[in-house]
């Protein structure tokens, strides 16, 4: 069976569809129910009086329980699954709640478009839900990287990491990937809290997003109308991020809208002084918002088409 079809077909399913409210209200999301899992053990096993060791092991180990509940039913449907073009579909079907596609151009059209209208306070009150650093210290310039920011990194996050794992390993590659991810977000932070407990987490995250985040980096610029702009900053830029991944896919949307990305921002009463991606280049106006947006549909359309010469072979 060709998972590279599967996981087409379970982005067409997203693009037309999404993750319908009805859908969502009556049963919830496969991810939320991984979460719920998380923070079960994350408040069961995360003593905050236990020792940095014991909170280590426990975080490991926190990985190998929710990755083993996923993976075990991931690999019985794959078992399940019929050969041929129902098979396909069938396995398409239930890939598409592990692909955010339609989402994520949801979410970052809803910051630009009041953005470019000028209303500031709408534009804060959207990039407040895919970005944690705090919107009322952000002027247009500084919502509309925030945004761009995203927009990179949950392309490479949620869609092409995902769709790479699940076309080599079909469904137990993208449900393992996403509880991966999943607990990295959770728990893989470098907070008091979940420093120690996370650290498995995090650096397996690190791990699985190394080629996907890279890949994500060359869509951008093979799709961009500056590709050598944007191959040049993410050779030279992409290493002075924070992230040893995020890095890539950002760099390379910096130089192919001919902004810059990163810099200094706030969280609460924190401020982290991180170094620009494209520095020099002038800060993204509204407009570039949208600009971000087509570059995005591009690229996926370009992974689409791979999904599918990959499907061919």
């Amino acid at each position: 069976m060709s998972f590279a079809a599967m996981m087409l077909v379970a982005c067409l399913i997203d693009a037309a569809l999404g993750w319908p409210d009805a859908l969502y209200r009556r049963i919830g999301h496969p991810v939320t129910w991984i979460g719920a899992l998380i923070t079960r053990l994350d408040r069961t096993w995360n003593r905050d009086d236990a020792p940095g060791a014991e909170r280590r092991r426990k975080g490991a180990l926190t990985v190998a329980v929710v990755l083993t509940a996923t993976l075990i039913p991931a690999f019985v449907l794959q078992a399940l699954v019929p050969d041929g073009a129902l098979g396909i579909l069938v396995g398409g079907l239930l890939a598409w709640p592990f692909v955010a596609l339609r989402s994520m151009h949801a979410h970052v059209r809803a910051v630009a478009e009041p953005l470019v209208r000028g209303d500031i306070e709408a534009a804060r009150g959207a990039v407040a839900m895919i970005v944690g650093r705090d919107p009322a210290q952000l002027d247009r310039g500084g919502i509309a990287r925030a945004a761009l920011e995203s927009l990179a990194e949950n392309t490479s996050d949620g869609i092409v990491a995902p769709l790479f794992w699940g076309a080599l390993a079909g469904l137990p590659g993208i449900v393992a990937y996403k509880a991966i991810n999943t607990m990295d977000s959770m728990i893989g932070h470098r907070t008091p809290r979940h420093e120690e407990f996370g650290r498995a987490a995090a650096r397996l995250d690190d791990l699985v997003n190394l080629v996907p985040a890279r890949l994500t980096g060359l869509l951008f610029a093979l799709t961009s109308s500056r590709p050598g702009s944007a191959i040049h900053v993410m050779r030279h830029d992409a290493r002075r991020h924070r992230s040893p991944n995020a890095g890539w896919p950002e760099a390379a949307m910096a130089g192919a809208l001919g902004v810059r990305l990163s810099g200094p921002r706030r969280y609460g009463s924190r401020v982290s002084d991180e170094p620009w991606l494209n520095e020099g280049a002038p800060d993204p106006e509204p407009g570039a918002l949208n600009r971000g947006l087509a570059l995005y549909v591009r690229a996926m359309l370009c992974l689409g088409a791979a999904l599918g010469l990959m499907a061919l072979i």
